[in-house]
């Protein structure tokens, strides 16, 4: 049998631990002082702000476009014309309903809107909505009007797509 002095301590130890739990489960109410010595709270990721309005417009990426992708920057010339012949079965770039862009992000079936955001270095990105450039952006590399090369930034994308050239396709007549 369990003495009452031995359960009480048990209890008590109990509430201070559920209590500690729901403390720091907080996340930032009070700051008790610490007695090790700890590092300043880490910096907030260069460019990642609010979003800032894209130089490139929605409107200017919608439409149809032949699409093909390089690794290595010696290609970038054969894989444009490889992008122009697969306007045949265009990828498709429509509009959104809410200002952004219909496409594809990395790995997903399914397209959606995604926006185009701008940065203070002035490079331009599509993703969706959230910090610039989030990991499911992709950079937009170069844009013409006519080809526009954009590369993911998260790093296994960027491995397995490569540059993104997207040709614009001619009207059809």
């Amino acid at each position: 049998m369990i003495s009452s002095a031995h359960a009480r301590t048990v209890a008590n130890l109990a509430a201070a631990s559920c209590l500690a739990l729901l403390l720091g489960a907080c996340g930032g109410g009070m700051s008790l002082p610490s007695f090790s010595s700890s590092s300043p709270p880490p910096e907030a990721e260069p460019g990642t702000g609010p979003e800032m309005p894209a130089t490139i417009r929605a409107d200017e990426i919608v439409g149809r476009w032949g699409l093909a992708s390089f690794q290595n920057p010696a290609d970038r010339a054969r894989t444009e014309a490889a992008a122009r012949s697969q306007c045949k079965n265009p990828y498709v770039i429509t509009a959104g309903s809410s200002g952004g862009v219909i496409m594809h992000l990395a790995d997903q079936a399914t397209p959606q809107e995604l926006r185009l955001k701008g940065s203070p270095s002035g490079k331009n990105y599509i993703g969706p909505a959230g910090p610039t450039p989030g990991d499911q952006d992709r950079e937009i590399v170069s844009f013409d009007g006519r080809v526009l090369i954009t590369r993911f930034i998260d790093k296994d994308a960027a491995t397995r797509y490569g540059n993104m050239v997207y040709v614009r396709c001619a009207p059809r007549a």
